[in-house]
């Protein structure tokens, strides 16, 4: 097997995934063997394009080939009703509900969102919700989950492992639930796109800063969204938030692929119509702030500065000062030390970053070594300063981000 072809392999892997899992698990109703099927289909792309080449359109090759393998599995298995748990209708049939949808909005029919309905069906606790449609969806890794639950590996395989037999157990339906339905899902679903964003958007491991297919994948999801719950003002919110992050992606990285923070980067290669979007739909997010609306806020507040000095950060950490009173989050909570560095110096965001220090969320947490060394070194406090860069590189998975926390080691 030549390089190429793995390589190939992978591509579809990340950017496909999704589609073929999904569709697969459309014909066969039940989860673990459509992902059985897929990952047979994806082994065998392994050999068969290594003879063949590679096919023109890789997720439709894959898509054929492990629907095709689960209806030979389906055809025969004769007693496959009393052998598998199969996903069936609850209260109705499951193709009027779709049809529902459909006819609601014309150009809404997508086997990713049926399948993360289905993963977020509140038979499932929330995190179990997240968990799952992270992993089948949008085709993380166990560890790439595990990290951005901030978990073990072997604790998230097991929370991944009982979800997905309580969706046997419970006969949940592989369906996009009815409009009239849809707001009591809209909350999980909304963590799952999130976190699917936060993990594209800075990758876990790996030598690339950005994930792009998880990026688009999500803002395409939220768009989707947008359309069937037009009235949940953190859907807007959550949208609002990606755009704007997503605006600077292009500035995050130099012509070499270093890393560029965000003081240095070029603003004129921000996106501009994402930002304009962006800004639409913050202020519509904030006729009901939430969680989302308000992270919208803060990244708009960096939008609209005309340049780095610009920054209102009195205002970022009055916004974040309101985001951890309706969502306590230790993250949230280094997120606003950070800010009040910029705003206030760096001995109140140091003695703050060190109140956090001792939280068992944030003990594998790379950012919050990495926040210390910044103000550390800003007090002069060298030696201190490099050991902190030295804890959050042995912690950072990303290679860039590696590379870039080595150098501002190097230069303290």
């Amino acid at each position: 097997m030549s390089a190429d072809i793995a390589s190939a392999v992978e591509d579809a892997h990340r950017s496909e995934w999704a589609f073929v899992l999904a569709a697969t698990v459309r014909v066969t109703r039940d989860i673990d063997l459509g992902e059985e099927c897929v990952q047979e289909a994806y082994a065998q792309a392994l050999t068969v394009w290594a003879r063949q080449g590679v096919p023109a359109r890789p997720g439709a090759w894959l898509t054929t080939v492990a629907r095709n393998r689960a209806l030979d599995l389906l055809r025969r298995n004769a007693t496959r009703k009393r052998a598998l748990p199969m996903l069936v209708s609850d209260e109705y049939d499951a193709d009027v509900a779709d049809q529902a949808v459909d006819a609601a909005d014309p150009h809404f029919d997508d086997d990713r969102l049926r399948l993360i309905c289905t993963c977020c069906h509140p038979a499932l606790s929330l995190e179990a919700q997240v968990a799952l449609t992270l992993r089948l969806v949008c085709g993380l890794t166990t560890a790439e989950v595990a990290r951005a639950f901030l978990v073990s590996e072997s604790t998230m395989a097991a929370r991944i492992t009982r979800a997905k037999k309580k969706i046997a157990a419970a006969r949940i339906p592989y369906r996009v639930p009815a409009p009239a339905e849809l707001p009591d899902r809209v909350d999980a679903v909304l963590t799952v796109v999130h976190l699917l964003f936060t993990t594209g958007h800075t990758a876990p491991y790996g030598a690339e800063l950005v994930r792009r297919e998880l990026t688009e994948r999500a803002v395409d999801i939220a768009r989707m969204l947008c359309t069937l719950v037009r009235e949940h003002a953190e859907v807007s919110g959550l949208l609002a938030l990606m755009l704007l992050t997503e605006a600077r992606r292009d500035a995050r990285v130099d012509a070499e692929g270093a890393m560029v923070p965000l003081e240095r980067q070029d603003r004129t290669r921000w996106n501009r119509p994402q930002i304009t979007e962006g800004l639409a739909l913050v202020k519509d997010s904030l006729r009901q702030p939430g969680k989302y609306a308000l992270q919208a806020a803060i990244a708009a507040v960096h939008a609209e500065a005309l340049d780095y000095d610009a920054t209102d950060w009195h205002q970022i950490v009055g916004l974040y000062d309101e985001l951890g009173r309706r969502w306590p989050s230790p993250v949230v909570a280094l997120n606003r030390a950070v800010a009040l560095g910029y705003a206030d110096g760096p001995a109140p965001a140091l003695a703050a970053l060190d109140d956090l220090a001792a939280h068992p969320q944030l003990a594998t947490y790379e950012y919050l070594p990495a926040a210390r060394a910044h103000f550390l070194a800003e007090l002069g406090r060298v030696d201190e300063a490099r050991a902190a860069y030295d804890e959050a590189i042995l912690l950072t998975g990303n290679d860039i981000e590696r590379e870039f926390l080595a150098r501002k080691r190097d230069t303290v």
